[in-house]
């Protein structure tokens, strides 16, 4: 099943189809992986009428090779390792611990520039549709998953347009629900699913979330 979106936001509306029986649910909040699916997961809160907010994730590069994933931090103090790269590479604690508050830093700082002084969002009890552009390797997701869970949502569900088939089948048993849009084989990258897909900046997700906040004007 393959199917090539012409963008994140033409992603966001075919996800929030797939959605639509969450519209108007109580206690329902959208969170996007920031940056590339701020834009996907707009479109997904807007068409279930779902707050939405940012759930920052950092994945942790080997340092000889950082587009290697040893782990990744998350929101809300969050870390996950994966031991059998650290074990493999064996990847020493304190190599680790660099990597860590390198990229510690750096979420800090885009939580800042997205959230501002606002708080996190409460996640506790809610049901929570977690949102990113696609996943390859899903290192950064299960760290987000992880991450979420230990902050006890009532429900769970991942929403992405793309994914390889053994990314999902890994995925699926830890959330309460995964959806994905396209499984195609063989999967390079997240972006031979899009048409366009432009690098997004800090700026875009910022006047995302701006715009989000806004009351609700326009007809349905």
């Amino acid at each position: 099943m393959h199917h090539t979106f012409l963008n994140r936001t033409e992603a966001g509306q075919c996800l929030a189809q797939a959605l639509s029986k969450y519209k108007d649910a109580p206690d329902l909040l959208v969170l996007g992986i920031p940056r590339g699916g701020l834009p996907v997961a707009f479109e997904v809160a807007r068409a279930l009428r779902a707050p939405l907010d940012v759930f920052v994730v950092r994945k942790l590069g080997v340092p000889s090779d950082p587009e290697i994933a040893m782990g990744a931090i998350a929101s809300n103090g969050v870390t996950v390792l994966n031991e059998n790269v650290i074990a493999t590479l064996s990847i020493s604690p304190a190599a680790i611990a660099r990597v860590e508050q390198k990229e510690r830093k750096e979420l800090n700082r885009r939580e800042l520039a997205y959230r501002g002084s606002r708080i996190e969002p409460e996640v506790l009890a809610k049901t929570v549709v977690l949102v990113d552009d696609g996943i390859a390797t899903g290192a950064t997701t299960k760290a987000a998953v992880r991450a979420l869970l230990s902050l006890k949502p009532k429900r769970l569900i991942l929403a992405v347009p793309t994914a390889p088939q053994s990314t999902y089948d890994e995925i699926k048993p830890l959330v309460d629900e995964f959806i994905v849009l396209s499984l195609p084989e063989p999967f390079h990258a997240v972006a031979q699913s899009y048409a366009e897909f432009p690098q997004e900046t800090d700026e875009s997700v910022i006047r995302l979330l701006k715009l989000a906040r806004r009351p609700e004007t326009k007809p349905d």
